[in-house]
């Protein structure tokens, strides 16, 4: 993101994000049992994950996740669908910051990712010389 403080290039550079920074933007919170398993907040949401919507008409619904549209900055479940006039069916789509995660798709990415971000490890204040000398 930039470092503007004026509210038009901050959404100048919101709109025109590329593709890996919407990821990033695109997170959602993890429920309370993955939270405490993780020690993790939110992650980038991915396809094939397990959500529940939190906010909006369709709050309490579950679902997988089908798809990550990132140009349009939604996402869709399957089994959140509406039916047009002619018949067809077309999925509802939500946006990440109103679901949370239930279940998560993990692979070799995303157990690196969970790693990194593991709060639990994190040291707060001074760094001594003796923690500095460790990690070199």
């Amino acid at each position: 993101m930039t470092k503007s403080i004026s509210r038009r290039k901050q959404r100048k550079a919101h709109f025109t994000a590329p593709s890996h920074v919407r990821r990033v933007i695109m997170s959602s919170t993890l429920a309370k049992d993955l939270r405490t398993k993780h020690n993790v907040r939110c992650v980038p949401i991915r396809k094939d994950d397990e959500v529940k919507v939190k906010r909006g008409s369709h709050k309490g619904r579950e679902g997988k996740v089908i798809c990550c549209y990132r140009k349009k900055w939604v996402i869709h479940i399957d089994k959140l669908t509406r039916e047009k006039i002619n018949g067809s069916t077309v999925p509802i789509p939500i946006h990440p910051s109103n679901v949370e995660i239930t279940r998560l798709k993990i692979d070799n990415d995303r157990k690196k990712l969970l790693a990194r971000k593991d709060r639990s490890k994190a040291t707060k204040g001074k760094v001594s010389a003796a923690d500095m000398s460790t990690t070199d």
